[in-house]
């Protein structure tokens, strides 16, 4: 398969390329487009055999659930049998934008999209492109990140067409991406709203509407039945094997340093991905990403999964991380490098 590739203004996009790709959605093709978020491969929401083609192009698990995209509030009820007072009060704050809710599905949502489940994960994203393309479509759209499953979602069209060229129908460049971790994801059919993915709304804005909100115990790396996308055990993984240094600044940079000339003393290419504090202290010969300030979650977030790529093409043999705090953003942030690390973590 051919993949066509559209170079698209983020903020003034080319509605005949929107018009051309919406059509590809509406027939049952697969079209990789970008959200404020991740790339997703989108698909017919509610076509059965495309949702399937989007398991296939992937290689995902067909029990991980898919998010549903929508372009306006109101399109909730159109898949939702029921519509919490919690979700409703999210959505008037945080939709659109980085924010996916669980609630329980209509007849018309189909098992594919829900890994069987009785709920659906609902999302109406920030980015202009994205939300033109669904309007146009006239369907909700299935997208999880545009990735081979189980490796770093891709924020940019290159990414995309690292993993998926020649199995997508298309791809729509609009640049990267500008938070770079997929939306947080909240269940709103429990008692307690609970927290099942970090993502750009932190927990604690969460808790600023809700007053309360749970934390599912698979962010801790407990095995469940995922209810949404990125619950599974290792995911976001890059190709070498990943070790992740949690600790505080000092005891980390200690720890790092241990470990790396450990390795680079047994003759192995070794990788890390560190923080601007910290990068000038390493031994020359580790190849290193730094990811930001310590301090700037935000940078961090955008640059975490360019970092994870980065060595799929130097040929490391390990890589190690260092970890930040996990408070705001940083519980996003370090939730996908657990994951991505298969809860490989050193501690002191």
């Amino acid at each position: 398969m051919h993949t066509n590739y559209y170079k698209i203004d983020p903020f003034d996009p080319d509605i005949a390329v929107l018009t051309e790709t919406a059509a590809m959605l509406r027939q049952g093709q697969l079209v990789a487009f970008p959200t404020e978020t991740v790339y997703g491969l989108g698909a017919n929401g509610l076509n059965v055999q495309a949702v399937k083609a989007i398991f296939q192009a992937k290689g995902r698990p067909s029990d991980n659930p898919l998010i549903l995209h929508i372009d306006a509030v109101d399109k909730i009820y159109t898949l939702a049998a029921s519509v919490p007072a919690n979700a409703l009060a999210l959505a008037e704050r945080y939709w659109p934008g980085p924010l996916t809710m669980v609630v329980n599905r209509r007849p018309l949502v189909p098992d594919a999209v829900t890994g069987g489940l009785d709920t659906v994960a609902i999302r109406l994203p920030s980015s202009l492109v994205a939300r033109e393309l669904i309007r146009l479509a006239g369907v909700p759209v299935a997208a999880p990140s545009a990735n081979t499953s189980g490796r770093p979602s891709p924020t940019t069209a290159q990414a995309v067409l690292a993993d998926l060229d020649g199995k997508i129908a298309a791809v729509i460049d609009a640049g990267p991406c500008e938070i770079g971790v997929e939306s947080t994801v909240v269940d709103c059919t429990t008692p307690v709203p609970t927290l099942l993915r970090p993502g750009g709304i932190t927990y604690e804005m969460l808790v600023e509407v809700l007053g309360e909100v749970e934390i599912d115990p698979t962010l801790s790396g407990a095995q469940a039945i995922p209810k949404s996308p990125g619950m599974k055990y290792t995911h976001y993984a890059p190709l070498a094997p990943l070790f992740l240094v949690e600790a505080e600044p000092i005891t980390a940079t200690a720890l790092l340093k241990r470990e790396l000339n450990q390795a680079l003393a047994t003759g192995k290419t070794v990788g890390v991905i560190v923080s601007a504090e910290l990068a000038g202290s390493l031994p020359p010969e580790a190849i290193a990403f730094v990811y930001g300030p310590r301090g700037d979650t935000a940078a961090i977030a955008a640059n975490l999964y360019t970092a994870l790529r980065s060595f799929d093409n130097k040929a490391v043999d390990v890589i190690y991380a260092e970890g930040i705090s996990d408070q705001g953003l940083g519980l996003a942030v370090m939730n996908r490098l657990r994951k991505a690390a298969g809860y490989r973590i050193i501690r002191l």
